[in-house]
């Protein structure tokens, strides 16, 4: 049984502190494709280790890196000069009973699909994509197995979730999901996918950056660029930021151009000229890179969905403090941090810590706890969300 320490919030809320900053990267930034390359991978892995084997086998292929291309971008069209490389690096199964596992074979034209259903311009020529995956070490495959009984935690890690989100969280989060949307491209087709939103509210003052790379072939010359940046800035302000909030917005878009540059690009991503990418340095697992919150460096993309906690707790932390705000009404912000010991069942953290504001811990430390047991005794089902792509973890 997981020790579970349940204690009253001691700071202020986030919505009461004077100033909050919240940040967003898009589908399209490097950083974002890094992470779902990472991922990709790792549920291709999962789903042949099943099909071949019948269970997961050890595996992490979380560490992964883009290095940009070059492309000569110009109002009405342009051309890719470079291709975008990305390299993914890791450990893996390879091999079992005589059997060799082809990474690049098996794997390389799923994910270079995958990146280009992300930025719709992006074409497979544009992408080079390399596997530098090697045998997992001994020790670590012999605490690993995928079976009925709860797997062994593969590191010593921790993780932490919170909830609910912000006014400021909300918008940004939202915003960037509805400038990728396809509702988004129908207004703004302009628009390419490496969108990043930066919210700082300052008092009950909003403002909203937002870097967007415009697709060149679709944009024809500066005075439509202008326009549309201008359309956007007001559509935020006047029309989808009332959804979320009631204090005063400001939305400033693409503040980098001159009158002798624009963030134009021929793909919709900065990863073709310009900008790289790696795994971990995007959005946590909130969907969100939230300064004013509890957060870990800890990666989630590219881990393997059964004993590494750094991926698992990651998702089992938002779950129990999304579920706590659910069930009682009067929580106004939970906070959950949960520890692992590599060798340790992924069910028996070292300690799980609940932080909640709203009301007195004492008089819901038993509701919490069920919470919190419900929670870790759901450890097959958290698994099975990863493989079928069910939690957001970027």
């Amino acid at each position: 049984m997981a020790r579970v320490q349940v204690v009253d919030g001691k700071n202020l809320l986030v919505e009461e502190m004077p100033v909050e900053i919240v940040e967003r990267k898009g589908r399209g930034h490097p950083d974002s494709l890094c992470d779902g390359a990472a991922e990709e991978l790792s549920v291709a892995l999962c789903k042949f280790y099943r099909e071949k084997v019948g269970r997961i086998l050890h595996h992490n292929v979380d560490k992964a890196v883009l290095v940009g291309g070059s492309s000569e971008a110009n109002f009405g069209g342009g051309k890719v000069t470079a291709p975008i490389q990305i390299y993914i690096v890791g450990r893996a199964t390879l091999q079992w009973d005589g059997c060799q596992i082809d990474l690049e074979e098996l794997f390389r034209d799923s994910i270079v699909q995958w990146l280009c259903r992300q930025v719709r311009h992006l074409k497979p020529e544009h992408l080079q994509l390399n596997f530098k995956v090697r045998r997992g070490s001994a020790d670590l495959q012999k605490i690993f197995y995928d079976e009925d009984k709860p797997p062994l935690a593969n590191d010593t890690s921790f993780a932490v979730g919170f909830a609910p989100l912000s006014e400021l969280e909300r918008l940004v989060l939202e915003t960037e999901r509805f400038l990728n949307s396809e509702e988004g491209k129908r207004r703004f087709p302009q628009l390419g996918e490496d969108i990043k939103v930066m919210g700082v509210r300052d008092g009950d003052l909003i403002r909203l950056t937002i870097a967007v790379a415009f697709v060149s072939s679709l944009t024809p010359d500066r005075e439509t660029y202008e326009s549309v940046k201008e359309q956007i800035a007001r559509f935020v302000e006047e029309e989808f930021a009332p959804k979320f909030t009631k204090r005063r917005v400001e939305v400033f878009v693409n503040t980098a151009d001159t009158p002798d540059s624009a963030y134009l690009t021929v793909t919709g991503t900065s990863a073709e000229a310009g900008d790289d990418g790696q795994v971990g340095r995007g959005n946590r697992a909130s969907g969100l890179i939230t300064p004013y919150r509890p957060m870990t460096l800890e990666a989630v993309a590219g881990k393997n969905p059964v004993s590494h906690v750094g991926k698992v707790y990651s998702i089992m932390t938002q779950i129990i403090a999304q579920r706590i705000v659910e069930r009682i009404p009067e929580a106004k912000q939970v906070y959950c941090y949960m520890v692992s010991q590599i060798g340790k069942p992924i069910t028996d953290p070292q300690v799980v810590s609940v932080e909640i504001w709203g009301v007195p811990a004492a008089k819901v430390e038993n509701e919490v706890k069920a919470v919190v047991d419900e929670v870790l005794g759901s450890w097959k089902q958290i698994r099975d969300g990863f493989v079928e792509r069910r939690w957001q973890i970027y």
